[in-house]
């Protein structure tokens, strides 16, 4: 997915933290240029926070993409490598596993409420070793039940495990725009269009158009952030029509183009 708008990225050093000092500890970042770490794993959960730039996080089972004012949180011991886009201002929380209930095998793209972002701020700001019974501590309580009761967008792109599919998905992600059939690709593939059907039911629990239509959303969104023009957009996401794209994107993401992009 040409998100990032670059295909260059610096690779991000993983912090080599033997343990968490607290059960929260937090680390700040502003990342000039797109980077990317390798894929690691840790005992603890981490969100991925975004005040500007775009960030992603993958895994085997899926992508999963966080604009300004949402967050990617990560459970513990689950492989992954994050991504930023161009001029990231990032916050990360490492939690630790006790703290906090999550799906042990899935991430979650949180949306972060106004309360819920001033308060990953203010925790910033206080001593790492902070006194867990005191005002510090009582902060970090709160910080953690609002990420535990944080809306799950669902902004995420699941992945198949099947080789063939992943062969497509993979030719998607880096090209949004491309215009070829299920039926293009089981040519290509020297495998029956009714099986490329049934396997991407079974490995992401859409259809191939419910796929791609959702590839082509997330990928608009890091440009919407970076405020390009809407119809540029739809023309690189693989659209037809501007009409097509604002109409699809309400659909999806619950507002037009231009409301996401204010917001941001």
């Amino acid at each position: 997915m040409s998100t990032n708008g670059q295909k260059r990225l610096s690779h991000r050093a993983v912090p080599d933290l033997p343990a968490l000092p607290r059960p929260l500890y937090a680390r700040s970042e502003s990342l000039q240029r797109g980077t990317t770490t390798l894929w690691h794993s840790h005992p603890w959960a981490q969100l991925s926070y975004a005040i500007s730039g775009v960030l992603a996080v993958h895994t085997h089972s899926g992508r999963f993409l966080a604009p300004p004012q949402r967050a990617i949180l990560v459970p513990p011991d689950l492989p992954h490598a994050v991504i930023s886009s161009p001029d990231t201002e990032m916050r990360s929380l490492y939690i630790e596993r006790d703290a906090m209930p999550w799906r042990a095998d899935q991430c979650a793209v949180l949306e972060i409420n106004a309360l819920t972002r001033e308060l990953i701020n203010q925790f910033g700001q206080i001593p790492i070793e902070y006194d867990e019974s005191g005002a510090d501590g009582r902060l970090v309580a709160v910080l953690l039940d609002q990420l535990t009761a944080a809306r799950d967008t669902g902004l995420y792109l699941p992945w198949p495990d099947d080789s063939r599919l992943q062969q497509v998905c993979q030719a998607l992600f880096d090209n949004p725009e491309l215009a070829l059939t299920l039926g293009d690709w089981s040519a290509q593939l020297d495998c029956s269009e009714k099986t490329l059907t049934r396997l991407f039911q079974r490995d992401t629990g859409l259809s191939f158009r419910a796929w791609r239509q959702r590839l082509r959303l997330l990928s608009a969104l890091p440009m919407l952030e970076r405020g390009e023009r809407v119809t540029d957009i739809a023309l690189a996401c693989g659209y037809d029509s501007t009409s097509a794209f604002i109409a699809a994107f309400r659909t999806q993401i619950g507002m037009t183009p231009s409301q996401f992009a204010s917001r941001q």
